[in-house]
């Protein structure tokens, strides 16, 4: 057997797509490959034809299946765009995966991870379940609808059979514990901010800050999915109250499912310090992000253990203070106020919130110290870099299947 096995990523997206786990995705793949992994990547193709099937790009053999892409904010139009990539990137896992080679599976779309397991072990290969969404909690969070309850045994198989479960933080990693799954089988391997991004030229920020009308302006972002996991109706609750203070600004960038529902309420309240931008191009995503004094981080409560918004680490990056609206005594809000860079409130606690978004407007010094603290944060984390050698680690320990049940996987973490 190889040293270094032939390991096959799957998700929906990849470059040159640019949602989160597209760009993770990339970096990290990219990063193996250098290292002198064989990676291979199964993602998506749009029906344009403005990719092509296959490709070699720095290192990585890439395999795009054919698929819809009808809608993200539409449940149902999504659900068809889900199936039919786990159709073809099943198809192509059926034809592909040779014996010892290491399947990866994300979270994008939802659950392939039950027939990919099976598939995999039927062609004598490892698995590696990434998660970075938990689902069908999500589904159940967010909807309320509990049916989806009835695929969580046959989820918690898949995650008990799999060689490793790498999840983001001490929360999805106690939940994964607790259905089943045992220590040893779990790697913590946090997300990064996207590849070259860190602090940026001033020049670039005034720019973009003139050419968006915001000169003069304290800027109170939020970036990133404007989706149903993220409890947004605080922002504009404390946005209401700062309606009359006219240097504060509020902006949404991004897209999601909950955009048109802000834009008609912003509306309807005449909130003109509520600005919407579309999402950015990842080349531009490090001066939008220094263009705001601090950013916003919501989390609708009961999800704080079934997703860790990487968006934390891009803004850390940049150096910006963060502020946390969601369940208190969650992962995410320890890491803020305990590295100094942040605070956490929660989601009624509008009067506060407001409160130090005043002072921080009034007291540009701490506000700067704040931003120190998430730089320093962030180079601690280690980044990408620390990423990929728990990766390495993981991949390299991996014993042949025979020994799955005796020799489970090491990490460093």
């Amino acid at each position: 057997m190889n040293a270094r096995p032939r390991v096959i990523f799957v998700n929906r997206f990849y470059w040159p797509d640019e949602p989160a786990t597209a760009q993770l995705l990339t970096d990290l793949a990219e990063a193996l490959a250098k290292a002198g992994h064989l990676v291979t990547i199964i993602t998506s193709r749009q029906a344009n034809g403005s990719v092509a099937k296959t490709e070699l790009r720095h290192g990585v053999e890439i395999i795009r299946v054919p698929g819809p892409r009808l809608g993200r904010r539409n449940a149902l139009l999504k659900a068809v765009d889900f199936f039919g990539f786990a159709l073809g990137a099943l198809r192509q896992i059926s034809g592909l995966l040779k014996p010892h080679d290491v399947l990866v599976v994300m979270t994008d779309p939802p659950l392939l991870s039950i027939p990919a397991t099976w598939v995999a072990r039927r062609r004598g290969a490892r698995v590696v379940h990434w998660i970075q969404d938990v689902y069908p909690e999500i589904a159940m969070s967010v909807s309320g609808v509990g049916i989806a309850s009835l695929l969580r045994p046959w989820r918690d198989r898949a995650w008990q059979n799999a060689d490793a479960c790498v999840v983001l933080g001490d929360d999805m990693s106690s939940f994964v514990r607790a259905r089943g799954v045992v220590d040893q089988r779990i790697i913590v391997s946090p997300n990064w901010a996207p590849a070259g991004l860190t602090t940026q030229p001033n020049l670039a920020i005034g720019n973009l800050r003139l050419s968006w009308g915001l000169v003069g302006k304290f800027v109170v972002m939020y970036s990133g999915n404007l989706g149903r996991v993220h409890d947004l109706t605080p922002i504009v609750l404390i946005a209401e109250q700062l309606r009359t203070e006219s240097d504060i600004v509020f902006i949404f960038v991004g897209e999601g499912a909950q955009k048109k529902q802000l834009q008609s309420t912003a509306n309807k309240r005449a909130l003109k310090n509520i600005l919407f931008r579309p999402a950015m191009p990842r080349y531009d995503l490090g001066t939008t992000l220094a263009l705001a004094n601090v950013h916003l981080v919501t989390l609708r409560g009961g999800c704080e253990s079934f997703v860790f918004p990487s968006k934390l680490y891009g803004i850390a990056a940049v150096g910006r203070p963060v502020l946390f609206i969601g369940p208190r005594n969650c992962e995410l809000a320890q890491t803020v106020t305990n590295q100094g860079f942040g605070q956490a409130f929660a989601r009624d606690d509008i009067a506060s919130a407001t409160a130090v978004i005043r002072e921080l407007r009034n007291r540009p010094d701490r506000c700067l110290a704040m931003g120190k603290s998430a730089s320093a944060f962030y180079a601690h984390s280690g980044g990408l870099a620390k990423s990929a050698a728990t990766w390495t680690s993981m991949l390299s320990g991996m014993k042949p299947l025979a020994d799955h049940h005796n020799a489970p996987p090491k990490s460093d973490q």
